[in-house]
């Protein structure tokens, strides 16, 4: 049997250097993140039904109001095909309705029901604390910083 234990963890160098290293990777470390954020999140929902795609559309569509499908992709993070497909079943639990946009047939619109509204002032104390805790243990003025410094690099790539 071959015996792996030496051999775990231990670094053999970096076979392309022109790659950075994994602990200074943007898109790792916005990984990193990301589950640092979420994770609470996703505890908080897990017996919502509704998943943190699903919190998205709502939390979209509540600050924004009616959206065509395209907006709604782009604001909520999402490719279009996929949230077609979160769409259908958000329809079946009745968290949002969509409608055929009467100036112009091929869109649809899409709007935050009753029940989905309910979702969102079901989770919205909860999902305020996690964030309060998250900023008191980053600070408030690093925090305002980052998201500053991260609508900048969304921007940094864009034709305009």
């Amino acid at each position: 049997m071959l015996d792996l234990g030496p051999v775990i963890g231990q670094s053999r160098g970096m076979t392309h250097p022109t790659l950075r290293r994994t602990a200074r990777s943007l898109p790792i470390a916005l990984l990193r993140a990301r589950e640092t954020v979420m994770g609470p999140v996703r505890e908080m929902l897990a017996t919502s039904g509704v998943n943190e795609q699903k919190w998205r559309v709502l939390r979209v569509l509540d600050e924004g109001g009616a959206l065509d499908q395209s907006l709604l992709a782009e604001r909520a993070c999402l490719q279009l095909p996929s949230l077609t497909r979160i769409l259908r079943a958000m329809e079946d639990q009745g968290l949002v309705t969509r409608a055929t946009d009467p100036d112009d047939r091929r869109r649809s619109i899409v709007t935050i029901s009753a029940a989905g509204e309910a979702v969102l002032s079901d989770h919205a104390a909860e999902a305020s604390e996690i964030f309060d805790r998250l900023e008191a243990a980053y600070g408030r003025e690093r925090m305002n910083q980052l998201l500053d410094l991260l609508e900048d690099l969304t921007r940094t790539d864009k034709p305009g």
